[in-house]
This record gives structure tokens, C-alpha cells and sequence, in this order.
């Protein structure tokens, strides 16, 4: 037989680890509720488009803005829109704006037709929220965003590299989950 005093002790760490898991679970689903809202923010900024790279990290009820934007203007936007979403106590802002260079302007126009040309590539180009991001920033070119498979990952690298006037090619591209 236990004792009323063990009894009351294990009652109470059972209480307790239910507590914690129910609040480990109620943040995560506060979590995943606010990254929801976020992208959905993100992605319809008025000048966000397929030269800028935004990303995000939820740490309780606080968001981390990441990535970079060609107009400033996209930067305070973005914390604006996340700082007014529920749940939401402090937001870190580090997007980066690039700088201002019509080098780097004709490199993005020039980027932009060699990749979407390319009859594989041209799918990854439409919607509002395009699949593949063109960051150029002083003649270096990066690409975020997601393909289908590795093939198009591939191709995408092969063209990036035939602009002229890029002094080097960062292919950052991920293939979509439960795809080759």
C-alpha cells in the first residue's frame, strides 16, 4: 500500500507532465497557426516578387524576418503585416534590402529570361508566389526556392551560370518533398 503523502506526489508529477504536454502542444499549434498567417503576409506584399527572398523563424511569440528584397519599402512592409497578427509579441527584422545597382538590374532581367525560357523551368515561374527566387546581389546570383526534382534543379544551376556579367552562381534550390 502507499502512504496518502506518495499517493498526493505521484498524482502531482502525473498532473504536472499533463500540464507541460498540454502547453507544449497548445504552442505548437499557436506556432504553426502563426507561421500560416505569416507566409500568407509575406507572400501577399504588395512588391514582393520573384527578386526577393523572404523568410521567417517562430520562437513563441516571436518572429524572425530572414532573406533579402530589391525596394525597402517590402522590408518595413513585412514587419508591419507580421506585427499585427494575433499571437504575435516581437518582431525581428533582418531582411536585407539589396543594394540599388543597374548592373545588378540588367543581371536580374537577364536571369530571369534565361531560366523561364527553359520549357522545364517556365512552370516554376507562375502564381503569385513563384517557386524560384532570383537574388542578385553585386553580380552574384543565388536562387531560392523549391523544383520538382533534381533534373530541373540541375538545369536551373546550368542556366544561371550562362548570363553574362555574374561573377558567381548559388543554387540554394530544394526539391520538393516526395519527389526524385
Amino acid at each position: 500500500m502507499l502512504s496518502r503523502g506518495v499517493k498526493f506526489l505521484i498524482l502531482s508529477v502525473v498532473i504536472g507532465a499533463m500540464c507541460t504536454f498540454g502547453m507544449a502542444q497548445t504552442r505548437m499549434v499557436n506556432d504553426t497557426s502563426i507561421s500560416q498567417k505569416v507566409r500568407k503576409e509575406l507572400v501577399t506584399l504588395p512588391y514582393y516578387g520573384i527578386f526577393d527572398n523572404l523568410e521567417y523563424s517562430i520562437n513563441g511569440g516571436t518572429v524572425t524576418l530572414m532573406g533579402q528584397v530589391v525596394r525597402p519599402i517590402t522590408k518595413d512592409d513585412a514587419a508591419g503585416r507580421v506585427r499585427k497578427i494575433p499571437g504575435v509579441t516581437n518582431v525581428v527584422n533582418n531582411i536585407e534590402v539589396l543594394p540599388l545597382s543597374p548592373n545588378d538590374d540588367r543581371i536580374r532581367a537577364a536571369e530571369y529570361r534565361t531560366l523561364f525560357r527553359e520549357p522545364a523551368l517556365q512552370k516554376y515561374s507562375l502564381g503569385a508566389d513563384p517557386s524560384i527566387h532570383i537574388i542578385v546581389d553585386n553580380g552574384h546570383v543565388t536562387l531560392e526556392g523549391y523544383v520538382l526534382n533534381k533534373g530541373d534543379h540541375d538545369i536551373a544551376n546550368i542556366r544561371a551560370n550562362q548570363v553574362s556579367g555574374v561573377f558567381s552562381v548559388t543554387n540554394n534550390l530544394k526539391i520538393a518533398k516526395g519527389r526524385s
